[in-house]
């Protein structure tokens, strides 16, 4: 949604620290992680407040993606520019999901965090991964484009499905968009909808800090920080690789767009720290969808882009794959010629798009990738299965970024964003939400 503003708005007044969202969630982290590291017993047993955060956040992203889309879709009415944006997301998409898959390759061929571990694979208990083997045979790609398609129209906005709340989303848009002024009081009632539907985002952000807090004290509690002790390498390859690509990569986008990266993360810095304590970067996506509206972006294209993004680009989780599925063949002592470096990178280009929206994404999908790939035994997944929490933060975390500067970028291609709006938001100076009336709030 687009913010206006009257002559008469003023910035709000400063509001104590300790009543920021980021301060409140960074806070309830740090908690988290002593509760889990001295009581660990205590700490598993917070797990019901995570997951009770992460199923409210769930329960709106679909009907946050259908108002935001169709609204949208309808509001512009030209249909060639919402098929021109799409081309432009989906281009965008594939290049940097690409570049990170290769990136990933590259790193582990220099840093080669598994050499010297000497794992017979005869050794590897495959059964601490069949359930995600299984899942990943399941995720073929002709499953993947069917499963998009719903059973009924409101089944797509009640499975909690992104890429089906998508696909009806985009069609009821365009319908509306066709049919012209006879649709025009089922938009008004939309646009009110959205209102409320973004007011209700802000009650269930109120709570995130507790969804954090019982979040991280389960990971540390269950998995221990020690237990990152003997597979350091790989996950510092991975944090580090995954930072470089954000700061270097998405840095110089940022740049030729415009932007400062490190303003852009700091603008979204509560959502960031939202990810990192839930280790899911759907649990920002409502507030992303609305921060970036409110940065200058348009809904039409902020609709389009973010929820594809989401299931598309997954940079963080392709860097992973590749990285991984490297680590465990040096671990096993497999050395992979550059024929079957390139099958895992296509293989891995495809089964990361099949995977898209199933929970443990990153996991499946590196399951997907090595059951088509030979060369690699399915079973050295069990090697990292016990660190995969804690590089999934990290995962998290680089797609939410990617998705952010995206979703920039190509509204900058469109021409269609409203830059002073977007120069005030990343430098904090646009008026607090809450001193926003709804009136004030236009389609």
């Amino acid at each position: 949604m687009a913010i206006q503003f009257d002559q008469g708005a003023v910035l709000p007044a400063a509001r104590p620290w300790y009543r920021h969202l980021y301060v409140q969630v960074l806070i309830a982290i740090l908690l988290g992680i002593m509760i889990g590291h001295f009581w660990p017993a205590t700490g598993e047993a917070l797990k019901p407040l995570g997951d009770g955060f992460i199923k409210l956040v769930r329960m709106i992203i679909a009907p946050v993606i259908f108002l935001t889309i169709v609204t949208g879709i309808a509001g512009m009415r030209d249909l060639r520019r919402v098929g021109r944006v799409a081309l432009k997301a989906f281009a965008y998409f594939l290049f940097f999901s690409t570049l990170a898959l290769i990136i990933g390759l590259i790193v582990a061929n220099v840093v080669q965090p598994g050499d010297g571990l000497n794992i017979d694979p005869a050794t590897l208990d495959p059964s601490k991964i069949r359930d995600y083997a299984s899942k990943a045979h399941e995720s073929t790609i002709s499953g993947f484009l069917l499963e998009t398609i719903p059973d009924t129209f409101l089944s797509a906005l009640t499975a909690g499905h992104i890429l089906q709340a998508l696909l009806v989303s985009i069609l009821f848009g365009v319908a509306l968009a066709l049919v012209g002024d006879k649709g025009e009081k089922v938009l008004d009632l939309l646009n009110q909808l959205s209102v409320v539907m973004f007011r209700l985002v802000a009650i269930i952000m109120a709570v995130a800090p507790i969804g954090a807090f019982g979040a991280m004290a389960f990971t540390i509690g269950k998995y221990g920080v020690g237990s990152l002790a003997n597979l350091a390498a790989l996950v510092a390859t991975f944090y580090a690789t995954s930072l470089l690509f954000v700061l270097v990569v998405l840095g110089a986008v940022a740049r030729l767009a415009g932007f400062s990266i490190f303003k852009l993360i700091a603008y979204l810095k509560a959502e960031l720290l939202l990810v990192l304590g839930t280790s899911s970067s759907e649990s920002a996506l409502p507030s992303l969808i609305e921060k970036l509206e409110r940065a200058g972006c348009p809904k039409s294209i902020v609709g389009l882009v973010v929820p594809t993004g989401y299931s598309f680009n997954l940079d963080g989780t392709n860097i992973y794959m590749t990285l991984a599925a490297l680590f465990i063949a040096q671990a096993v002592g497999i050395d992979l010629s550059l024929g079957e470096q390139l099958l895992l990178l296509g293989v891995a280009m495809l089964s990361s798009k099949g995977a898209a929206g199933i929970t443990g994404a990153g996991f499946i999908t590196l399951a997907a990738t090595l059951s088509i790939v030979p060369s690699v035994p399915v079973a050295g997944m069990a090697l990292i299965l016990g660190i995969d929490r804690f590089m999934s933060e990290c995962r998290s975390l680089t797609n939410f970024i990617g998705n952010a500067v995206a979703t920039v970028v190509v509204t900058r291609w469109e021409g269609a964003l409203d830059r002073e709006q977007f120069d005030l938001a990343l430098a904090g100076k646009l008026p607090s939400v809450d001193r926003i009336a709804p009136a004030e709030i236009a389609a």
